[in-house]
């Protein structure tokens, strides 16, 4: 039997590992500007048991651009750690070279200039040739999907699912976990899970009546693999009811639940398992604290957060594992379990570059199938933009400045709300915008445009309150998104002071007045969870908004002032 000291130094090994066979060998080829598909799939094989992750695709099916966010602040224990750092910070921490394409894949810096030289990134057709590299290489590798994989695109939307079930059935994952599915509506949800041809995995997935496990939803799957036994236990989104709307899943709860994720490690662990993965979508600083309580998990696959990490962070004797989103990296994950226990691992992040890698043909032809019937309103030009549109980062990005602007324009706002989602694609000046391209950043199942009055005191207490959900110190009491995006309005946050009292300054820019605490403003915005609101589509309003601008340019925000960072 091998000792603590003596795992914890092959595992430090195995991670140490990673630069030299992973990442940092495509980090470098990269700095010459040499990739090719062969070097970005090589692999020394490694152990007896492959894991392929993939999470937050978004419904992307096809090649995207996707800017790596400028702002990602750490608080407490996590400021100025993975993944809170960004820029030339990150490309430092992991030796990347500047203007490679390892710092477009990773960094937002030059970002319109190197997507012009390096192209689009993603594309299922793209992931479908990797997993099949990895399968070839390791025939019983298993495939691992963490959640947010049938919401967020045109076609993804019209076919309540449909399409991304179709395409992900065709990649055959082992196992997949669950957020924004859930807004398809429980019924629909359950209808798709009732046909899936692999697990549907969430421990914390409870039935609200009863505080029971949901009966649809098993908390994990052995698989036998390498000569070794695999517990997956999944673990969903914990703040379902809170950051997205209760009312479209009533008969479901779920929370962090670390006792029973604790029982369900050992229950595995008494069953025979050999090793223990984590399917997580609790967002990077969650699955870290959750790493400290819960002992006895071996590798955490973490979603949610959209971070990508080329190496895994060690908390404790647990790997974590971050994989990007929207279709942008494949993670493969190789163990060497022996006697009962893992004995070391080595990763790699593997970015899709759609120019170097060569469709499936099979997989192009099925996601042509999916988009055919829509084809004609998705290719629909739209207007153009003369600006870089993102939306990655704490606080604004331009996509998002944009739809406040249209809210503002065409609900005759004062002041506009749009929320800090972190899913979405990016534009490069130049590049027209279609049909498509607005709702891969818009599409939800309640996408209403909403028009009220607000105090200037409650718009105070939505900004403390989402501002608490970001910056709170303890992860558990973070509860997913970036800051809510406002347009017409300016303000301070101080993100180390208390709830309550982080917000300050705030200014309404058409007339430089200080927003009063008494006083009405009119208020428009989008994706409020309250059910019964009313209004047009948000697609419809930016649509409408940029059609009547022809070309878009976002100017620079300058409207939030950040100090404490």
């Amino acid at each position: 039997m091998i000792s603590r000291r003596d795992f914890l130094q092959v595992s430090m090994a195995a991670s140490a590992l990673v630069g030299a066979s992973g990442f940092g060998n495509w980090a470098r080829l990269a700095a010459q500007q040499a990739l090719t598909q062969d070097q970005l799939l090589e692999f020394e094989t490694f152990g007896n048991i492959s894991l392929i992750h993939v999470t937050d695709i978004h419904g992307q099916l096809k090649p995207i651009y996707f800017r790596e966010p400028e702002i990602n602040l750490g608080v407490g224990d996590n400021r100025g750690k993975v993944p809170h750092i960004t820029g030339a910070d990150f490309r430092k921490a992991y030796g990347i070279a500047d203007g490679s394409p390892s710092a477009y894949a990773l960094t937002y810096d030059d970002f319109s200039s190197l997507a012009r030289t390096y192209g689009r990134v993603g594309g299922m057709d793209r992931v479908a040739t990797v997993v099949n590299a990895i399968r070839a290489d390791r025939p019983d590798a298993l495939l691992l999907d963490g959640g947010d994989t049938w919401h967020g695109s045109y076609t993804c939307y019209h076919t309540a699912g449909q399409d991304m079930v179709n395409v992900m059935n065709a990649l055959k994952p082992d196992a997949m976990t669950f957020h924004w599915e859930f807004t398809l509506g429980s019924d629909r949800v359950n209808e798709i899970v009732e046909g899936l041809p692999f697990a549907a995995l969430g421990q914390n997935i409870f039935d609200a009546e009863w505080d029971e496990p949901a009966e649809l939803f098993k908390p994990y799957k052995f698989f036998d693999r390498g000569g070794a036994k695999i517990a997956v236990i999944g673990q969903a989104f914990p703040y379902m009811p809170i950051a997205n709307p209760r009312w479209m899943f009533p008969e479901y709860s779920f929370g962090i639940r670390d006792e029973n994720m604790q029982a369900m490690v050992d229950e595995v662990r008494a069953q025979g398992a050999d090793v223990v993965v984590v399917l997580s979508h609790n967002g990077f600083d969650v699955d870290k604290k959750m790493a400290g309580k819960v002992q006895g998990i071996d590798v955490i696959l973490s979603g949610h957060t959209h971070d990508a990490l080329p190496e895994p962070v060690l908390v404790g004797k647990t790997h974590i594992i971050a994989s990007g989103s929207n279709g942008k990296f494949v993670s493969r994950v190789d163990l060497d379990v022996r006697d009962g226990q893992m004995m070391g691992l080595r990763h790699k992040l593997i970015p899709i570059f759609s120019d170097l890698i060569a469709p499936d043909p099979a997989m192009t032809a099925l996601i042509e199938e999916q988009r055919a019937p829509y084809a004609a309103d998705l290719a629909e030009v739209i207007g153009q933009t003369d600006s870089l549109l993102y939306r990655r980062g704490n606080f604004n990005g331009t996509w998002d400045d944009l739809i406040c602007d249209a809210l503002i324009s065409e609900r005759e706002a004062d002041i506009a709300m749009s929320p800090g989602v972190r899913w979405g694609p990016s534009l490069i000046p130049g590049d027209d915008i279609t049909r498509e391209d607005i709702w891969n950043v818009t599409s939800m199942s309640y996408g209403q445009a909403y028009r009220t009055e607000m105090t200037g005191e409650f718009i105070k207490v939505i900004l403390e309150d989402v501002a608490d959900n970001i910056f709170n110190p303890d992860p558990y009491y973070q509860q997913g998104g970036d800051m809510v995006r406002i347009g017409g309005m300016g303000y301070r946050i101080d993100i180390n002071k208390p709830q309550g009292e982080r917000i300050s300054e705030m200014t309404l820019l058409k007339t430089g007045e200080a927003i009063d605490p008494a006083k009405t403003y009119v208020v428009a915005g989008w994706a409020s969870v309250n059910e019964g609101t009313e209004g047009p589509m948000i697609w419809d309003v930016v649509e409408s908004h940029i059609r009547k601008q022809g070309t878009v340019t976002v100017n620079p925000n300058n409207s939030v002032k950040v100090v404490g960072a």
